[in-house]
């Protein structure tokens, strides 16, 4: 049975707690989540999305609707959450097929094309990259601000995405360190820089302007654009953490692209162009930025079916480049450097 298949009668289930009666279901993606593009017999469409069963619990999901919440009532496009009738965020579903029970949570459906793609086209011109990747700056910007200045009630809980979260001997994504492509020496080398960026974060500080709810995945996979319009989408990783971390996994996925540097002083200047932030802050992107490849190892290591064993090595072997640039003193440096690149 296909997880389309398996999901079908869950789906309309779930759908009629919602009070929505649907035309037509199609999967829309599979990842950890399982997510549906619904079109009502109203002709409104709906994204519709069954949570993985583990990863959050209720109150870490009613969490993640409430700051999506704020951040529509302060102007920034992310999906509209739906409730039941009578005011209930997620419904509890039973999946027979696959023996389980998953939370779903109902979103107006979002048009837009995804950037990732467009970042990675070598054929796009630097123009539109450098002003997708200015918009972008700017709407972490917004995001930060936002967060810099919200008090989340006791009530909210998500994970921290501290030193230890990141750096820590069980980070959140996985133990990095421990991925059976690296070697003996880059197994060492990984050590090293973790044992460092603990200490560098730990340093670093969680003053209200550093550190706060993020989204903490806002990938260009994650982003839709429409025109002049753009929106943030999959916040199931929301997370408290530091808000240069979102900046960084921004820039992470297209650090190979030919326009990089281009693309990086066009973001850092999108945010500077809302958000007004000390030069140290702007420094530690790059510090981010490989705390960020670390993570990627850990997370695509306790899931090898999401990468290809080439694609896996040539991640490997550009975050152990950086590792050993950030040892030598001159990560930061090399990076730094873009920032005045013209567009």
């Amino acid at each position: 049975m296909s997880t389309a298949d398996a999901f079908i009668e869950p789906a309309h289930a779930a759908l009629a707690q919602f009070g929505i009666e649907a035309a037509a279901i199609k999967l829309a993606a599979q990842a950890e989540n399982v997510t549906f593009k619904v079109t009502a017999t109203s002709g409104e469409p709906y994204t519709l999305r069954f949570h993985r069963p583990g990863y959050h619990d209720l109150a870490e999901l009613q969490a993640e609707r409430l700051w999506t919440k704020a951040l529509t009532a302060a102007g920034i496009h992310v999906p509209e959450a739906l409730s039941t009738p009578d005011g209930r965020d997620y419904v509890e579903i039973d999946v027979p097929a696959l023996g389980e029970r998953r939370w779903v949570g109902l979103l107006r459906w979002v048009e837009g094309e995804i950037l990732l793609p467009i970042a990675r086209d070598p054929q796009a011109p630097v123009d539109v990259l450098t002003g997708y990747f200015h918009t972008l700056g700017a709407m972490v910007a917004a995001m930060n601000v936002q967060a810099s200045g919200w008090v989340p009630p006791a009530t909210f809980q998500r994970r921290r995405l501290d030193a230890d979260g990141l750096a820590g001997p069980n980070p959140s994504w996985g133990r990095f360190w421990e991925h059976a492509i690296l070697t003996d020496a880059e197994r060492a080398l990984l050590i090293r820089t973790r044992n460092a960026l603990h200490a560098v974060l730990s340093a670093y500080g969680q003053e209200p302007e550093r550190f706060g709810v993020i989204h903490a995945d806002l990938h260009p996979g994650n982003i839709l654009v429409n025109g002049a319009d753009m929106a943030a989408i999959d916040f199931d990783d929301t997370a408290f953490g530091w808000h240069m971390f979102d900046l960084a996994v921004v820039l992470h996925q297209v650090q190979d692209v030919p326009h990089f540097p281009q693309i990086y002083a066009a973001c850092l200047q999108g945010y500077a162009s809302v958000r007004t932030v000390p030069e140290s802050d702007l420094q530690m992107v790059p510090t981010f930025l490989l705390m960020r490849g670390l993570a990627e190892i850990g997370w695509f290591g306790d899931r090898p079916e999401n990468t290809t064993p080439d694609e896996m090595m040539a991640m490997k072997d550009f975050v152990v480049a950086q590792c050993h640039a950030f040892e030598r003193g001159v990560l930061t440096q090399e990076l730094d450097a873009f920032r005045t690149v013209a567009a």
